[in-house]
């Protein structure tokens, strides 16, 4: 028995030191909500396009509460609000760097280091991957740099735009970078000085996308003197006016209408919490705890071991590594479907032994007490689970927006949302919806509302075991920027099982709170053409 405490100890200090590692390391990457904040922005551009017919009219007010007063402005901000977080992340990036190569420095000046050491190695390696970083923040800088330009430029500040591509040929000072070339492209069209280059619309469709390659295209056929292009590109810009705001219209409609509904729904569940008191719908089972036959150690081994170990530990250092040797496959190399596949392969496996570890670790108490791990289909789960969806949607959203004042746009987020925002491929969106939105909600389900809540209120009042649970459940998730929103949803969710006694209504909620974020990434993400 002293052994295995330990073991547990050691696995334990070895699960802190990596779960603060990443929550570290997480503080330096930028959240995914600027590039989503961008993407939206360039679906407002597309609508100020848009042209009224007769009878279109009753649009004109609707469409001018989206675009705002002045669009290209805020479309301005926006884009100068992701520059500045980039160069942010830059620097930290750049940080590690540093300080990396200090380390570096310092290994080899010790005569008995080995030079191949498996220290030495793993720092070439952190090296490599944050020189990758950095070299993708500088082509996205530079990319925002000619947007920004653009943006200047339809606003009629030329002379601003100019000297935004100006900073941007000599900073990178390479004549054969696309960045550069497009740079010089857009000064010859705004100058009319220097001679338009024949390749120059190829490297404006090339380097260019959305409303900014538009714009840059009807300047590009105003100096060309080709009105016959000119007039078609306006019909089209019509056409994608009028798709965007449809895109804008769901992807904004549904949250809103639902965090109002959740609202309202909070509202009266509250008045009524506070008028009936016990006879009320939320104290239902308010202060009913579980009956744990087992002790601390059962719950600590099943959380470290279970859940910490094989997810931080076991997956990534032994399993994976071992798996992709014997294939010869590199997941640096794979398409977006393999990505996706990867990435549910890899939750399949940390689920199977993590629920390995639970059953193990509770096998000897088994049969189980009353409530333990319900799947109850003739019970009222679907209430609940679809209540506590609508509640849930206001209070994540609004911590959200104070969550990303906190951070300004660093903390980072979850991997799996930017590479969704790029799934415009229907079998790899399939399979990244059967990870989130099926694989997810079972395995965590299981695990922290199903054991850790339950087996916590031997210890603690249930709303102690919800909280504590909740917020064990967010730093799982590994971002600093996702901890508060996250626990609120944790909390949420704890809430809905208690009060249901039912897997299948947290299980329920987290699947459609993960559903909704994948449909809008989805949606977001899809070209307009």
């Amino acid at each position: 028995m002293l052994i295995k405490r330990l073991i547990l100890a050691l696995l334990t200090v070895l699960a802190i030191v990596q779960v603060l590692s990443s929550l570290g390391n997480s503080l330096s990457q930028p959240q995914i909500q600027s590039r989503l904040e961008l993407y939206q922005t360039n679906l407002v551009l597309h609508v100020t396009e848009f042209s009224f017919g007769e009878e279109q009219a009753n649009l004109q007010s609707t469409i001018d509460s989206i675009v705002g007063k002045e669009p290209l402005v805020a479309a301005e901000k926006q884009y100068q609000k992701a520059r500045q977080q980039a160069k942010v992340s830059r620097a930290n990036f750049q940080a590690q760097l540093d300080k990396l190569s200090s380390q570096e420095n310092i290994d080899s000046s010790n005569v008995d280091v080995i030079a191949d050491s498996p220290t030495n190695k793993n720092i070439a390696l952190q090296q490599q991957g944050l020189t990758k970083e950095i070299a993708e923040i500088d082509s996205f800088i530079h990319e925002l740099d000619l947007k920004i330009g653009v943006l200047n430029a339809a606003q009629g500040d030329v002379d601003k735009a100019i000297s935004t591509w100006d900073k941007l040929i000599k900073q990178v000072d390479n004549s054969q970078d696309k960045f550069v070339q497009t740079a010089i492209v857009l000064k010859s069209l705004w100058t009319e000085l220097l001679p338009v280059t024949p390749q120059a619309e190829s490297i404006i469709n090339s380097n260019l996308d959305g409303w900014l390659r538009n714009r840059v295209l009807k300047q590009f056929y105003r100096v060309e003197n080709r009105p016959a292009e000119l007039s078609q590109l306006e019909q089209k810009e019509q056409e994608l006016a009028e798709k965007a705001l449809v895109k804008l219209a769901l992807i904004s409609s549904i949250p809103f209408v639902g965090s109002i509904t959740g609202f309202i729904l909070l509202i009266v569940l509250l008045v009524q919490w506070f008028w009936k008191k016990e006879r009320a719908i939320l104290a239902t089972n308010s202060n009913i705890a579980w009956t744990t036959p087992w002790g601390w150690e059962t719950i600590w081994q099943v959380l470290i071991v279970g859940f910490f170990f094989i997810g931080q530990f076991v997956l990534p250092f032994l399993v994976l590594p071992f798996i992709l040797s014997i294939s010869g496959l590199n997941p640096a190399n794979y398409g977006l479907r393999a990505k996706a596949f990867y990435v549910l392969a890899t939750y399949i496996l940390m689920s199977i032994g993590g629920i390995t570890v639970l059953y193990l670790s509770i096998k000897s108490f088994l049969p189980l007490p009353e409530n333990w791990f319900n799947f109850k289909f003739s019970s009222n789960w679907f209430v609940w689970g679809f209540g506590g969806y609508l509640v849930a949607l206001p209070l994540v959203l609004l911590v959200s927006l104070i969550n990303q004042q906190i951070w300004q746009g660093q903390g980072g987020s979850n991997p799996l949302l930017f590479l969704a925002l790029q799934a415009q491929d229907k079998v790899a969106l399939a399979i990244f919806f059967i990870t989130a939105s099926i694989a997810a909600p079972i395995f965590e389900e299981i695990l922290f509302r199903g054991f850790l809540l339950s087996s916590l209120t031997r210890y603690v009042p249930v709303w102690s075991a919800i909280i504590i649970s909740g917020f064990i459940f967010a730093i799982a998730h590994l971002s600093l920027s996702e901890v508060l929103p996250l626990a609120t949803l944790g909390i949420v969710l704890g809430f809905v099982y208690t009060r249901s006694r039912n897997l299948f209504a947290p299980m329920l909620l987290h699947s459609l709170l993960n559903s909704g974020t994948l449909l809008s990434l989805f949606i977001l993400g899809s070209d307009l053409s």
